[in-house]
């Protein structure tokens, strides 16, 4: 394995090498992969990474891959775009999407955890894959699981969206549907690992899966020309993705490649399913865990693995966490989309909502940088929707009956 990165309990700072590990057998905290920074930056500058391929790879230094690693599957790399129609409508002046609804292969911020995970899969020697998933999770294992020819078991909740199953089954993996909420289906998967030797990206690959959400945080630098935003609107279910992005800034500082500044870290919830947005916006230093209780199913973690670390990464940085409703989801997913033609899935539409609500409450200011991090499709999450777009009338194939129907509506001539 490369001597650039290894093992290293988030507690006590003991070193582990690197292997299918998630816990400190000393003290029982998570173990996370640190990096030699001095090393990679006397690997890397900016020109280099310039030249490689436009996909997540191009970060390979700050990844847990084996030296020498190629792949090719390109993941990552997905637009940063302005959105200055939607910015108007929440009240900020330089707002940008990171937009992960256009991910390959499987349309989510999962393909990257995914690629990371199973690239290290197969480093160790799995020959069969697996998660607990709320929906993206289970369609990126295994639609990369058989491009990569191995066997794959999905566990999900019994009620997951129609659109994820289907998105998940088509692939050919073995999926499991568990009568339970997404943490009493990972409780089972960690049973199943230590009985069976499978490589579960989200359990005995956690450390490495993790750190595939920081090629985010090293795309928005490197498109908004190398230089960190004031601010990043992350939605939060385990609570891994805000704190790998917060990471990914602080490890472009320390090897030079952008120059240091403070980048504010909001987190966003469903109400429904709050547990890390509560804790934050109520002072508490306990995370208390949730049953979920919300459309947006993809962030409906009750009790988030990575959530005190997400809640410190929020709170050091001088962020805030915010959650919204039900109808205030499905009303951030159509502004999102009528005002920038993107189609968010369930959770961009509560990042959405909750940008606005912290730029109302003054938390961010309209002229400072800030990017929301669009996590997955809206082709995913159409349920949530059905119920609450109006009714398509049909018109009769007529120029009189389109004419009628025209002034109807006050349409633009």
């Amino acid at each position: 394995m490369s001597e650039l990165f290894q093992l290293r309990c988030e507690q006590c700072g003991r070193h582990f090498g690197n292997g299918p590990l998630v816990l400190c057998e000393d003290c029982f905290a998570p173990l996370e992969v640190a990096f030699d920074l001095p090393a990679v930056r006397a690997a890397v500058s900016r020109d280099q990474i310039e030249r490689r391929n436009p996909d997540l790879w191009r970060y390979a230094e700050f990844l847990p891959v084996a030296e020498g690693f190629r792949s090719d599957l390109p993941v990552g790399f997905t637009p940063l775009l302005r959105a200055p129609r939607l910015g108007a409508r929440i009240g900020s002046q330089d707002l940008w999407l990171k937009d992960d609804a256009a991910c390959f292969p499987t349309l989510s911020f999962k393909d990257r955890v995914v690629a990371v995970a199973l690239a290290q899969a197969r480093a160790f020697g799995f020959e069969v894959v697996g998660c607990a998933s709320t929906g993206n999770l289970a369609n990126a294992v295994a639609a990369q699981a058989a491009r990569l020819g191995l066997e794959a078991w999905v566990f999900i909740p019994s009620d997951l969206e129609a659109a994820k199953v289907l998105g998940t089954a088509v692939y050919g993996a073995r999926v499991i549907r568990v009568d339970g909420n997404y943490d009493q289906v990972n409780r089972l998967c960690v049973e199943i690992a230590d009985l069976h030797p499978w490589g579960f990206v989200n359990v005995n690959l956690r450390p490495y899966y993790a750190e595939g959400s920081k090629t985010v945080g090293f795309e928005i630098a490197e498109q908004l020309g190398w230089r960190l935003p004031d601010n990043v609107v992350v939605p939060m279910a385990g609570g891994a993705q805000i704190s790998k992005i917060a990471k990914a800034f602080s490890e472009l500082v320390a090897t030079g490649l952008v120059e240091a500044k403070p980048v504010r870290v909001f987190g966003a919830q469903a109400l429904g399913c709050s547990p890390i947005s509560s804790a934050v916006s109520g002072g508490e230093t306990e995370i208390i865990p949730q049953l979920p209780d919300t459309i947006c199913r993809s962030l409906a973690i009750g009790n988030p693995a990575d959530g005190y670390r997400a809640m410190e990464v929020i709170r050091s940085s001088g962020g805030w966490a915010e959650s919204a409703t039900d109808p205030e989801i499905v009303a951030g997913i159509r502004i999102l989309a009528e005002e920038e033609g993107i189609f968010g899935e369930t959770a961009g539409g509560v990042t959405v909502s909750v940008a606005g609500q912290l730029i109302r409450d003054g938390r961010i200011q309209p002229g400072e940088t800030t990017v929301l991090c669009i996590t997955g499709n809206g082709l995913k999450t159409t349920d949530a929707l059905v119920s609450e777009l109006p009714e398509i009338p049909v018109v009769a194939p007529r120029l009189e009956a389109f004419e009628e129907q025209l002034s109807g509506v006050g349409a633009r001539r």
